[in-house]
């Protein structure tokens, strides 16, 4: 097997972990809230914490990468992400349990960065990138899973300590299989500038705003669909709950299959992208216009299925939106920017459906599907 071959293979690998690591918080967070008694708005404090160290990671992928080279990157996002784990495995006080989240977020935000990065500068990146983060779907569809059963017999922190010990087996494969060049070396100032020289390109501001309309679309129908069916369509939550996960296997789905067969038809990156955002926004649509529950669910899942591609084919354009030597420093910015629409849209989309009405969520919906495209036309005229 190439040296090649066998890095992508180990940063499919990697992002399953990923995917397993978020798909565990959800079901996790019950067990946490009965052992440190507190409530769901306390426990929620977590999320801005894990977030501010996921943003911070995206300030400083590109200098390590360009300093140390990708594997030593890689092993510091790991080696940090498991340090995280450990600690949360030993159910610390809950003061420290918040404030690790930072160094989980940051671990996390710096390993995605540079797999993103990596993958980005290799041929046929498109295809990579979307098989990329199709395996990060794979690892949220079985991260539930593996929470549940693990909670029959053991206590919520034990499942970080097997996180952590998959994570550390991650980092020993990093260190054998990724190659040891490293970039050279740059003066400190120079370092410094490489984030200043990004964010003053428009190509990459459009593109992190773009991920963050992105994220938000993405979660807000993640995390508002079963509300939205059980409120509006008056779905039980035994059918609503799998119609939901059909959004998810769709989002998985659409990261396999779109790209290869985009390929074969001779369509541009670009031209695809376009395609699953207007996909996008009729989907968003069919859901928002759907006279009974069982259409609503169709929709959903045709939406994960044109929503798939769209983050990680942006990814993929960004070797042309800048010079070379700050991609690693634009996609860790977008990487670590775009955390921000998770957090600020979902909140907003819930605010508006508390105060009008749940059936407020698909019209939301709509406009960010709408901004999306908007913001991919605007990203495409620079592309070089």
């Amino acid at each position: 097997m190439s040296v090649r071959r066998g890095s992508v293979l180990l940063a499919y690998v990697g992002f399953v972990l990923v995917g397993v690591s978020a798909g565990v918080s959800g079901v996790l967070l019950p067990p946490q809230i009965a052992d440190y008694g507190v409530d769901m708005a306390t426990i929620g404090i977590t999320f801005f914490t894990f977030s501010a160290g996921f943003l911070l990671s995206g300030s400083s992928s590109g200098a390590l990468v360009r300093r140390f080279g990708t594997r030593t990157a890689l092993l510091a996002g790991t080696g940090t992400y498991v340090l995280a784990a450990a600690i949360m495995g030993v159910r610390p006080p809950f003061v420290v349990f918040v404030a690790v989240q930072v160094v989980a977020g940051y671990g996390m935000g710096l390993l995605e960065a540079v797999l993103n990065s990596y993958l980005a500068g290799l041929p046929s990146a498109a295809t990579l990138l979307n098989r990329l983060h199709a395996f990060f779907g794979v690892g949220a569809l079985a991260g539930p899973l593996l929470a549940t059963w693990m909670l029959t017999f053991a206590p919520w922190n034990g499942v970080w300590l097997v996180l952590a010990a998959a994570f550390a087996l991650l980092a020993v494969g990093f260190g054998v299989t990724y190659p040891r060049a490293v970039a050279a070396p740059a003066a400190g100032r120079a370092r410094d500038r490489m984030l200043g020289a990004a964010l003053r390109s428009p190509a990459v501001v459009l593109a992190c705003v773009f991920l963050t309309v992105y994220v938000g679309l993405e979660t807000v129908v993640g995390n508002w669909g079963f509300t939205f069916l059980v409120g509006e369509h008056a779905q039980p939550a035994a059918v609503a709950g799998p119609m939901v996960s059909g959004y998810w296997l769709g989002l998985t789905a659409g990261r396999f299959l779109i790209s290869p067969a985009a390929a074969r038809l001779g369509l541009s990156t670009l031209a695809m992208a376009y395609t699953c955002l207007a996909g996008c926004a009729v989907a968003v649509a069919l859901v928002w216009a759907a006279p009974v529950g069982v259409v609503a669910g169709a929709g959903l899942a045709l939406l994960g299925f044109f929503l798939g591609p769209v983050f990680p084919t942006a990814m993929a354009v960004v070797p042309n939106l800048t010079e070379a030597r700050l991609v690693p420093t634009a996609i860790g910015v977008m990487n670590g920017v775009s955390v921000i629409g998770g957090a600020v849209f979902p909140w907003a989309a819930g605010a508006v459906a508390e105060g009008v009405g749940v059936w407020t969520l698909m019209p939301f919906s709509l406009a960010l599907a709408v901004v999306q495209l908007v913001l991919w036309r605007l990203i495409a005229v620079r592309t070089r």
